[in-house]
């Protein structure tokens, strides 16, 4: 077993990987950006390394950074959690080759293989594992998507090779679209994932979205640990994730269990992962899916998934010791016959964002009030405490709540129990959103597709479930300045120079005896803030709906737009979101350029 394991991640996976090392009795080290530097894991941590600036770019994807973070704490192993590193074959391959430390996860090989999509579709179809029909070679001509829409119809599905989560894929509805859509998704993979690649797929109207937990060992050893239903999306992202699926048939989940084990098997996978798939809705169904329904494979996951929990909750086998335990070349010491699935498990990604507002990210914020639900078959995975402020440098979620019943009708009782409890104040979360959900028609049954959130449900239920159940935020705290200002004081004779922030001009603009000018808030990486900019015209002003980093600019001054038309396309939150005019008109000014960052209201457009 390893003597110190380096947790290459932040927040509540963090905190998750460094309990199981705890009773694995091996020792923890974290590593934070400048704006994790009192985060949750750096408190939790047995020691802990600053890795850089608050960009993810110069800070948790900085591979050397990791490693000589690793080497400084004589850590012998690397668990990268999920996001960041995770998935990274090149990082992987390094921590393969540094002497004396061991990777936590699958190897670079098989990550390489399975990360990108064609070489995965190559790989499952030849271990007869069902895939959605599509390219296994990259697309890079509008021509090609054209002639895969003239053979299998619209909508297609373009997919980045290292995507995942709904990020670097776009929906081509019709022909019209082609050339905007490839341009988009291939700008995405090389965004986010380095990797500009992208391949077609037959879009599936309204499947439901089954993933199945794996995990192998060096002898050869595989074993599924059954099935999540990720079903209930916004944009392709996650909200809901429960096990086992309510929309399955026992021979249904058979069948999907055994492909998910033999297109492991055939990729030679070590350590745990998940294989993802769509299954078809049947027509006019009625109850669960039979024997007889269409699944296909989707892509492997070679990591920890966000929802691993659920597979815990029903399985109990706790999947991240299971991982420290492979990787230190232990045999799994059950068959796959010794895998029960008892009661059921849901899990609710707890976000900072506003539901009623399109699920729009928090800016910022203090938790004010922090009281996380219990009782049993409760499980709350955070990295929060009272009084901590939000990071927003990053992703939006910020806990997981993991509930199990003896059945789905009582985790879903429970579950309510539990959100009613769970007293959150200072920053805007999606809690109101889940409570609304326990009591939606369609996920109590059970009958929810991957499309019912963004095209079927009446979203005006949303702003009264916030109205209801929302907390209120933190009032001017979330808007104001913060500043880093030097001061100079005098303790018993001695004089010090420390550093303090101040929070919308708590203190002087000077320092001791107002020698010192007070500091100017640091400018946004894209250069000034669009909120400075003289605007011109006196049309529709388009404003940025949520902070982010300007992607593209669409139009030009003079330009006639539409309503409805893409004016700018904004990057927040990993997601490309287009902005557009919601009246027709002439591009007057242009306020931003690619590459700026923006914070939300900023002026983006101005049109007359």
């Amino acid at each position: 077993m390893f003597r110190k394991v380096l947790v290459a991640n932040r927040g509540e996976i963090a905190v998750r990987v460094m309990r199981a090392c705890e009773e694995l009795n091996v020792s923890t080290v974290a590593v934070y950006s400048d704006a994790d530097k009192r985060g949750g894991h750096v408190r939790y941590a047995d020691e802990a390394y600053n890795v850089g600036p608050a960009r993810a770019a110069d800070s948790y994807l900085d591979h050397e950074a990791v490693l000589e973070a690793a080497r400084k704490a004589d850590a012998d192993a690397i668990h990268p959690g999920y996001g960041f590193l995770a998935e990274n074959a090149e990082f992987a391959g390094k921590v393969e080759e540094a002497e004396g430390i061991t990777w936590i996860g699958s190897s670079s090989d098989a990550m390489e293989s399975l990360g990108e999509k064609t070489k995965a579709r190559k790989i499952m179809s030849d271990a007869e594992v069902p895939i959605v029909p599509g390219t296994t070679d990259p697309v890079t001509d509008p021509d090609e998507v054209r002639v895969f829409g003239e053979e299998h119809g619209y909508p297609i599905a373009i997919k980045a090779e290292g995507g995942g989560g709904g990020r670097g894929m776009k929906v081509v509805e019709a022909e019209s679209e082609v050339e905007d859509k490839l341009e988009s998704a291939q700008r995405e993979g090389e965004a986010y994932f380095g990797n500009d690649s992208v391949y077609l797929e037959r879009y599936l109207e309204k499947p439901r979205h089954i993933e199945v937990q794996i995990i192998a060992d060096e002898h050869g050893n595989v074993r599924h640990l059954g099935e999540r239903d990720c079903s209930l999306q916004r944009r392709h992202q996650k909200v809901i994730e429960e096990g086992p699926s309510p929309a399955l048939s026992d021979e249904l989940r058979e069948r999907i269990g055994d492909a998910a084990r033999r297109g492991v098997a055939a990729a030679d996978y070590v350590n745990a992962g998940t294989v993802e798939f769509l299954v078809e809705e049947e027509p006019g169904r009625d109850g669960v899916l039979g024997p007889d329904a269409n699944f296909y494979f989707l892509e492997v996951n070679t990591r920890i998934q966000v929802e691993h929990c659920v597979t815990e909750e029903i399985t109990g086998i706790d999947i991240v010791k299971r991982q420290i335990r492979v990787a230190a070349g232990e045999e799994l010491d059950f068959a796959q016959d010794d895998v029960d699935i008892d009661g059921h498990a849901i899990e609710f990604r707890i976000n900072a964002e506003n539901a009623a507002k399109d699920f729009q990210p928090a800016t910022g914020g203090t938790l004010t009030t922090y009281n996380p639900p219990g009782g049993v078959g409760v499980r709350l995975d955070d990295a929060l405490s009272q009084g901590d402020e939000l990071v927003t440098d990053y992703d939006s979620m910020i806990a997981k709540l993991i509930v199990w019943g003896e059945d789905r009708e009582e985790c879903i009782e429970r579950s309510l129990r539990a959100l009613k409890e769970y007293e959150i104040e200072g920053i805007t979360t999606i809690v109101p959103f889940h409570r609304l959900m326990l009591t939606d028609e369609r996920f109590v049954a059970g009958t929810h597709t991957t499309k019912y959130l963004d095209e079927e449900i009446d979203r005006s239920r949303f702003e009264q479930a916030q109205e209801q159940w929302g907390s209120s935020d933190s009032g001017a705290g979330d808007d104001a300045e913060v500043v880093e200002r030097e001061f100079t004081v005098e303790v018993n004779g001695k004089r010090f120079d420390v550093n303090l922030e101040d929070r919308g001009g708590a203190f002087p603009a000077s320092g001791s005896g107002g020698n010192k000018p007070a500091a100017s808030a640091p400018e946004p990486a894209g250069g000034s803030s669009s909120e400075d900019v003289d605007i011109q015209g006196d049309g529709e002003v388009v404003d940025a709906e949520m902070q982010g980093t300007i992607l593209s600019v669409d139009v030009g001054e003079g330009d006639e737009v539409a309503a409805g038309d893409v004016v700018v396309v904004l990057e927040a939150m990993k997601m490309e979101n287009d902005i557009v005019a919601s009246t027709g008109g002439t591009v007057a000014q242009v306020a931003v350029e690619e590459g700026q960052s923006v914070d939300m209201g900023d002026t983006l457009v101005v049109l007359e």
